[in-house]
């Protein structure tokens, strides 16, 4: 493994992520998230069974491993502690955590605005998860948010009153009822307490190991197409999902960074409101979604689901700069007599060289296919490029054409063994 290894969504969030990181993990010093919240959600499987991941990093299950939250995420203390909680009680030591004191901290407030906010756009809402995330991140450009290091110093109730006077101000005037500043903050500070122990500096910590020559994995969560700045704006997630936010979410400079590995399904799916234009709207977009258990982690809401989208993956390969990809859930096409991959968009009968930036353009773009024939073989346990089928291999090498980037990894089932490495990571 490379000495900083960066695992990115390369579609709309869900692409695998979770078993990849946990994959690459195995020789990994240290796995650290670098944007995002709770909001996320990563599945991991071996041995049988099935873990959800929210906050955590995806190492947690490698007890030599550090993981690290770092400064870009934005931290719910009480997910936090409560994720932890869950996992102690599957045998999980849960000691092998750092959490970044620059991370900024999601109160219930932050929460009940985001449902307040949401309610109120009506018809326009982004399809958040609820979860504090924008709201926090709007405190933290506009400089009102209390960091993970104010959270466990002894001025944070000073900080949290002239937050929640703010947040109550805000909710009131969409509605929604206050929050009880005094008793919040007694709940609060208990949980700081237990917080405590977690807490370093954690630009120090991962710019030591690289010096000292330690293997450092970055998972992102989300999506590149999700992305403040590069996804489907409006409908995007409120941190930097793409490779970008790496250097600006852990302190490590960008010329740290050795490998930027894209994972993508060998379909699309996304969550939410926004531009899709491959969307399957019909039964076999609902016979994927029940083969592929396409239903969100954190929310349980189901996916919306398409054909791959080659514009849009060729897109995502060039703004993270990816130097491969990890094509997710290929298994779940078998059985399909056909199989189809968007080559190209026309809108206004004009070929678009990428995907626009406008949203309305985005969704009146017409998808243009090629088709190709399917695979009736169980590949899910193949273990080599070349023991897949005839078709399987051509879908393989015609996606990796169009996007312009090697598959560098296959997901061939959910467990860590159903892998099939096939270049360099």
């Amino acid at each position: 493994m490379k000495p900083v290894t960066v695992v990115v969504g390369a579609q709309w969030g869900d692409e695998g992520k979770g078993k990849i990181t946990d994959f690459l993990a195995e020789k990994a010093n240290f796995v650290v998230r670098y944007q995002g919240g709770d909001n996320a959600g990563h599945s991991i499987q071996f041995n049988g069974k099935k873990y959800a991941l929210h906050l955590i990093p995806s190492g947690l299950f490698k007890p030599k491993t550090i993981n690290v939250i770092g400064n870009g995420v934005v931290f719910n203390p009480k997910t936090f502690l409560k994720e932890i909680q869950g996992l102690k009680a599957q045998g999980f030591a849960c000691d092998n955590i750092v959490v970044s004191d620059r991370a900024h901290v999601i109160f219930d407030a932050h929460q009940v605005l985001d449902a307040a906010q949401e309610t109120a756009k009506g018809d326009q809402a982004v399809g958040t998860t609820r979860k504090g995330i924008g709201p926090t991140y709007q405190d933290k450009v506009g400089r009102n948010g209390v960091r993970v290091g104010d959270f466990v110093a002894d001025n944070f109730p000073q900080l949290y009153r002239a937050l929640i006077t703010q947040k109550n101000a805000q909710l009131v005037a969409l509605g929604a009822q206050p929050i009880d500043i005094e008793a919040s903050l007694v709940d609060y500070l208990a949980i700081a307490e237990q917080i405590k122990p977690f807490v370093k500096d954690t630009i120090v910590l991962l710019n030591e190991a690289y010096e000292q020559h330690k293997t450092i994995l970055v998972e992102g969560a989300q999506g590149a197409l999700l992305d403040i700045d590069f996804g489907t704006y409006p409908y995007v997630t409120s941190s930097s999902t793409s490779a970008g936010g790496v250097a600006t979410g852990t302190g490590l400079g960008p010329t740290r960074i050795s490998s930027i590995i894209g994972v993508a399904k060998a379909y699309s799916t996304r969550v939410g409101n926004g531009a899709f234009p491959t969307e399957l709207k019909n039964e076999l977009g609902q016979l994927i979604r029940e083969r592929g258990r396409e239903y969100g982690t954190t929310t349980g809401r189901p996916r919306r689901i398409g054909w791959l989208d080659a514009v849009a993956l060729r897109y995502s390969v060039r703004v993270n700069g990816l130097t491969g990809i990890a094509l997710m859930l290929l298994d779940v096409l078998s059985g399909l007599d056909t199989v189809q991959i968007c080559t190209h968009y026309t809108l206004n009968n004009q070929t678009l060289p990428s995907v626009p930036a406008r949203i309305e353009d985005w969704a009146k773009c017409v998808p243009h296919f090629v088709t190709l024939p399917g695979w009736q073989e169980d590949i899910t346990h193949v273990t080599k490029f070349e023991d897949l089928p005839a078709a399987a291999r051509q879908y393989v090498t015609i996606v990796e054409n169009l996007i312009g980037a090697p598959i560098v990894m296959i997901s061939v089932g959910p467990s860590r063994e159903q892998t099939i490495i096939r270049g360099e990571i």
